[in-house]
């Protein structure tokens, strides 16, 4: 039997007022977790109402597809990624009102902590994984991919099992130092080769979905291969902040030995961690809206003002330390050094933004680059070009560098009125 639209858009609506139904319960209840009990994972009220704002993120994009594709199947698949995440709040929530808030009053609090202890694993599994793998139209980029889906599907079902079944403590749970009430100890020699076998699956196959967008891009025209580039540069983004979230991470407990996270690195935490809101924004751009952005537009923009604030802040730095280091012995500590650096910023602003455009032009918009030039060179002689016919051979000449028509005709006007 087949769903008609008008069902799947109900069925589509459904899941998200199901969905901010439960977000809505379970905010009340992390907020009023940190004050019942201390050691509570609760976090403050702010990060809270970001975490839902993000998770929502990923069942709105996908409502708004599938309100005019009711059958797009990345549709569905971004409204899986929050109902899966939506089912770990509630069970969260359950757990922290049975152990924490109200003790005794809800039957087996312990095993829905439990049970929410591996619902990770089909989180990142479906939007690392299928999200990637079947953009943009829904389909496999080739037959031959189909063993990476079923890796995949197959990871994200037994990790969360050999999660549930293994002895040991709840990490994730309201109360971190309470055991595993699902644990099997005769399957615990099993689950250790479980583990070993399937937990390194899931990145794998989170590189395989990668490297199938990339050869699906190489394969791509047209609109496809816009829509392909909205998610990568996305994708992209979101990796290259989380690699220098973990650097500057790993350098801060290195450099300091202490466990007490400096401020600047739990921005960058909590960005890495926001993020994630870039790819189903990205998605849906890519499906809905894609004809009225243009991408190269935004990745020229990110390349380039990227480079100028990693410069201008290298140069910020420099210069502060470096008038110190000059000014000190005559103003001992003054505000002269940040003034004077602040000064030479602004200075540089314009003539490093465009040196800097100009770069990335030629590097990577060559076309744009060498288009741009041969306008200049145009423009050059017809300031001291006074023969019609030598301007008309320019203007063709510019027209076919430039555009690359397959033909190029100048008409000129003659017999016009004479003043």
């Amino acid at each position: 039997m087949t769903l008609s639209d008008r069902a799947l858009r109900r069925c589509a609506w459904a899941v998200w007022w199901s969905l901010v139904t439960v977000y809505a319960t379970a905010l009340p209840i992390a907020l009023t977790e940190r004050t019942a009990y201390e050691g509570s994972l609760g976090g403050v009220p702010v990060l809270h109402v970001v975490g839902i704002v993000l998770a929502l993120t990923f069942p709105l994009t996908g409502l708004l597809i599938l309100i005019r594709q009711p059958r797009n199947t990345i549709g569905w698949l971004l409204q899986g990624v929050g109902v899966v995440d939506g089912l770990s709040r509630l069970l969260d929530s359950y757990a922290t009102y049975g152990l924490v808030i109200d003790p005794g009053w809800l039957p087996r609090p312990d095993v829905a902590a439990a049970l929410n202890e591996g619902i990770w694993a089909p989180w990142i599994g479906l939007m690392g994984t299928f999200l990637i793998l079947l953009f943009p139209d829904g389909h496999l980029p080739s037959p031959r991919w189909r063993p990476v889906a079923w890796v995949a599907a197959a990871t994200i079902v037994v990790v969360p099992v050999i999660i549930n079944v293994s002895p040991g403590q709840l990490e994730q749970g309201p109360i971190p130092s309470m055991s595993n009430p699902l644990a099997l100890d005769l399957v615990a020699p099993i689950s250790v080769v479980l583990t070993a076998v399937f937990l390194p699956l899931l990145p794998l196959c989170i590189v395989a979905s990668a490297v199938a967008l990339v050869l699906r891009f190489r394969r791509a025209h047209g609109f496809e291969r816009q829509q392909i580039k909205w998610l990568a540069t996305a994708g992209a983004l979101v990796a290259l902040l989380y690699l220098v979230t973990m650097a500057s991470s790993a350098a801060t407990v290195s450099e300091w030995f202490t466990p007490v996270t400096p401020t600047w690195v739990l921005g960058l935490q909590n960005a890495s961690i926001l993020s994630f809101t870039l790819l189903p924004l990205a998605i849906g751009i890519a499906i809905l809206r894609y004809r009225l952005y243009d991408i190269d537009v935004v990745i020229n923009r990110a390349l380039v003002y990227g480079s100028l604030t990693a410069t201008l802040a290298a140069v910020y730095l420099g210069t502060v330390l470096l008038f110190r280091l000059l000014l000190s012995p005559f103003v001992g500590e003054s505000d002269l050094s940040v003034a004077g650096s602040t000064l030479a910023v602004a200075a540089l602003f314009r003539p490093a933004r465009a040196r800097i455009q100009s770069a990335v032009d030629r590097r990577f918009y060559r076309n744009r680059y060498d288009a741009a030039n041969a306008l200049d060179a145009f423009a050059g002689r017809l300031r001291h070009e006074v023969d019609l016919q030598a301007v008309g051979a320019d203007l063709r000449a510019a027209v076919d560098e430039t555009m690359q028509p397959a033909h190029v005709s100048l008409w000129l006007r003659t017999g016009g009125r004479q003043p």
